[in-house]
């Protein structure tokens, strides 16, 4: 359990890093909208959801649209049913509580460095949980660094520290390619979610393309699956 706690956290030293970079462009943002570092960190561990964050404090207002905030971020969330499901073997015969704990501390870069683990055998709800704890300190660090830091901060984006974000989940899709197997669902998802992204309000992109490439990816393994039984019923007859 200990051992592979810490080496979860160490698997995730690289893309903590750029956690912790993007944080501080979450914490820049923040303190342009008067949050203080005891709002922020009260949302860093009720919500620890990068994504659904920015979008909370880009709709920061002196009257919160609560019902707004908590649609916008249910919706940009409900990729966590896909992730969920992914991460399912993890967690096979543990307690409701031990996966409530755990899951409460999955971002994108700890699930996306599980599955790496995963292919290979080697992944478990500690190793999967020692990431996020090591992801949550860092994004914390950064976000109240850029909080308090941030009135020297009038444009993130002269500096490109909005570019960290995009650039830590290219380098984790990367890291997830298979092949070839993988071309149909990459691009119907990418596809799904560029034709949202143009003609549906709001982060309803998120979920469709996730939704998009995971039905495809299912059917394709399905057919795959059913194929290579097809072949092994032929050959013993």
């Amino acid at each position: 359990m200990k051992s592979e706690f810490f080496r979860g956290a160490k698997a995730n030293v690289p893309v903590a890093a750029s956690a912790m970079a993007y944080g501080s462009v979450f914490g820049v943002l923040a303190s342009q909208k008067g949050l203080t570092w005891l709002d922020l960190m009260f949302m860093n561990s009720t919500v620890f959801a990068g994504a659904a964050q920015f979008v909370m404090v880009d709709m920061w207002s002196e009257h919160l649209p609560v019902i707004a905030m908590a649609l916008a971020t249910f919706v940009i969330n409900l990729r966590y049913l896909l992730i969920g499901a992914s991460l399912e073997s993890l967690f096979t015969g543990k307690s409701f509580l031990h996966k409530a704990c755990m899951m409460h501390l999955v971002a994108d870069e700890n699930w996306a460095v599980t599955m790496r683990e995963k292919r290979y055998g080697r992944a478990t709800s500690w190793f999967l949980f020692g990431g996020g704890v090591f992801l949550y300190l860092s994004w914390s660090f950064g976000s109240v660094a850029g909080l308090l830091g941030g009135g020297s901060i009038s444009d993130p984006q002269k500096y490109a520290l909005d570019f960290a974000f995009p650039a830590v989940f290219t380098a984790l899709a990367v890291g997830l390619w298979r092949g070839k197997s993988d071309i149909l669902p990459w691009l119907v998802s990418g596809g799904l979610a560029m034709l949202s992204y143009h003609y549906l309000p709001g982060k309803w992109y998120i979920v469709i393309g996730g939704l998009g490439g995971a039905i495809v990816a299912m059917l394709k393994t399905s057919d795959e699956d059913s194929a290579e039984k097809e072949a092994t019923h032929v050959a013993q007859h």
